[in-house]
């Protein structure tokens, strides 16, 4: 069978006006070259190394998404994520999607796609985040209030696990389909992708992970990002010693999430 993807434009760093109309039309859109040799491979270090302990402790059996597929957990305390935090190459589309400097991060984590991982149902990551006695507004009405930037550490494929997106569904109101009911094209809907490609994402998007048919893990890190307008509370999950080492603005980015005093 003819491997089937997403036909999707991966824009450059540079280009975050045009990245940003995108986003706003798809759900998500792909910045290209996201990541320098050396930021790639210290990423894949840390990945590695989180998902020999996670297997060893928890067992592929229990893998908390099922069908060998696992999240990293929020990981902001180690430096291979805190140093995806303000990157230069993905933080002027976010200022162009929400025409602000002043959005928070809020964790950084991703998730893995183990050899043998099954197709994962279509979803949104956010739920009902507002309450309108009126019924007429929903979190589906909102401009973004909350994005995540997916970091490839692999070259993406149809063999391993991909992971399928539906372009407009941030703001439908329709019901997810289940996997019996998802029609042919969306589960064909794969993006396809190189290593160090950025995702950046609204989180209420569908999308869906497939099956990964490969010997190899798949894995991909992330950074989540609340919009200037959405101040949820956070957990203090940066330790201080690490916060302190930090750029200014991604000390500016994370000021929300420093411990005062660190754990032993």
């Amino acid at each position: 069978m003819p491997e089937t993807r997403l036909e999707v434009t991966r824009f450059a760093p540079d280009e975050p006006s045009a990245s940003a109309l995108t986003f706003h039309r798809d759900g998500f859109v792909c910045l290209r070259d996201a990541l320098s040799a050396d930021q790639l491979e210290r990423a894949r270090e840390g990945a590695r190394r989180v998902i020999a302990e996670q297997r060893a402790a928890v067992g592929e059996a229990n893998m908390n998404r099922g069908y060998a597929r696992h999240s990293f957990g929020n990981q902001l305390h180690h430096p291979e994520w805190a140093m995806l935090v303000d990157l230069r190459t993905v933080l002027p589309t976010l200022e162009a999607v929400w025409q602000s400097r002043d959005f928070t991060c809020m964790g950084a984590g991703g998730d893995y796609s183990l050899p043998g991982a099954k197709i994962q149902r279509l979803h949104s990551d956010v739920g009902e985040i507002l309450h309108d006695p009126l019924g007429l507004v929903t979190t589906r009405d909102l401009p973004a209030p909350f994005i995540v930037v997916n970091f490839l550490l692999v070259d993406f494929t149809r063999e391993n696990g991909a992971i399928r997106f539906v372009p407009g569904t941030q703001r439908s109101r329709a019901p997810i389909p289940s996997l019996e009911e998802e029609p042919a094209w969306m589960r064909e809907s794969l993006l396809c992708a190189p290593a160090g490609t950025a995702v950046v994402r609204d989180v209420r998007c569908w999308h869906g992970g497939t099956p990964n048919t490969s010997d190899q893990s798949r894995p991909m890190t992330s950074v989540g990002y609340h919009a200037p307008w959405y101040r949820p509370r956070e957990a203090a999950v940066l330790p201080r010693r690490l916060y302190e080492t930090l750029s200014p603005r991604a000390r500016e980015l994370c000021r929300h999430l420093v411990q005062e005093i660190d754990d032993d």
